[in-house]
């Protein structure tokens, strides 16, 4: 497998991740001035919030109390495009806030801040993902959303973690070798459900790569009952302890529908908010990150999602800063992959 390295995480999410700058915290009194503020914003400005499953559960409330929606990256997009409203503001990570340009040219696109990125995607800087690329001209290009609007106009083709698998398998049977970038576990995970020839780029989601397999297996034992609920994005060895292995929407599906009481959920614990809604009186569980080689604690959540706030919300809004822009030839050739990849994709 020939890959390169990636890029060192940026310092701000470092600290984030080990608890040197905390979490957005509010009183009481703020936090109902803060949305008081940013719902009379919404309306000023004709702009709709739209949530990942991952940012802070306030912000995923704040878009269902107002008309918006909390979906993966891809049905945020759709949603933007069915809207009326001329602006949204997307609270997620970068790459989300372009995907919804890619898809909507004609709205203006806000995010709560533009350093909120995501270690996979700057694991794949264009200009060393292209000349990989170029290396081997042999080879499709496949590239995963969680990546900028330059690699994805650089790919032949865009992919989720929904529809990744059937996707490769396609071009697999069509005699294809593959280029994948940038999660390599994801394309591991794709490469094993496939049987393709794959070059692996070497990225990780640094939420999911933190969890352990040994601490899991452990919980499992002491959790008999509990369902293993896991997102490809994780280490081989935690994907083999799953019940289920799905994206964001596939494990939120599974709370719902599967009979079990409890459920042991390897994702950004972010996504309990919305699972909470499905589960009743289900119980949830967060997958281990302690253990053997662990850095951290509790690392179940992104640090770059909780970089969105009530209070850069409001000022983005406040003054319609932070604006995706995105270059148009690039945006048209993303777009085109995307056109291509979409008709059966649900979400990351």
């Amino acid at each position: 497998m020939n890959n390169l390295k990636t890029i060192p995480l940026q310092t701000e999410a470092e600290l984030l991740t080990t608890g040197s700058i905390a979490a957005p915290t509010y009183s009481e009194k703020e936090m109902h001035s803060l949305k008081a503020k940013i719902k009379q914003l919404l309306r000023e400005k004709d702009a709709v919030l739209v949530a990942h499953y991952y940012v802070d559960a306030e912000i995923q409330k704040l878009a269902e109390e107002t008309g918006g929606t909390v979906a993966d990256s891809l049905e945020m997009a759709r949603f933007g495009s069915k809207h009326s409203a001329s602006t949204l503001a997307v609270a997620g990570v970068r790459f989300m806030g372009e995907t919804a340009k890619i898809l909507n040219p004609e709205k203006t696109v806000v995010m709560p801040t533009l350093e909120a990125e995501c270690s996979l995607d700057i694991s794949a800087p264009v200009a060393e993902f292209g000349a990989y690329c170029d290396d081997n001209p042999d080879r499709t290009v496949v590239v995963y959303a969680n990546t900028s609007a330059a690699v994805k106009a650089r790919a032949d083709w865009v992919v989720t973690s929904s529809n990744a698998v059937d996707i490769v398998a396609h071009l697999h049977k069509r005699g294809e070798k593959i280029l994948w970038g940038p999660d390599k576990h994801l394309g591991r995970y794709i490469e094993q459900q496939t049987g393709a020839d794959m070059l692996i780029w070497d990225g990780a989601c640094v939420v999911h790569e933190a969890f352990k397999a040994d601490a899991l297996d452990n919980l499992i034992k002491h959790k008999p009952q509990a369902a293993v609920l896991v997102h490809p994005e994780s280490p081989t060895a935690i994907i083999a302890l799953a019940d289920v292995v799905g994206s964001t929407t596939r494990l939120i599906q599974a709370v719902k529908e599967l009979p079990n009481k409890q459920f042991i959920v390897a994702t950004d614990n972010g996504i309990f908010h919305k699972m909470k809604s499905m589960a009743g009186n289900k119980q949830l569980i967060e997958a281990p990150v302690a253990g053997v080689g662990a850095t951290c604690e509790s690392c179940a959540h992104c640090p770059w999602m909780a970089m969105n706030s009530l209070r850069n919300l409001a000022d983005t809004l406040e003054n319609m800063a932070n604006e995706i822009v995105i270059d148009e030839d690039i945006r048209v050739k993303a777009r085109a992959d995307w056109v291509v990849t979409s008709s059966n994709a649900v979400d990351i």
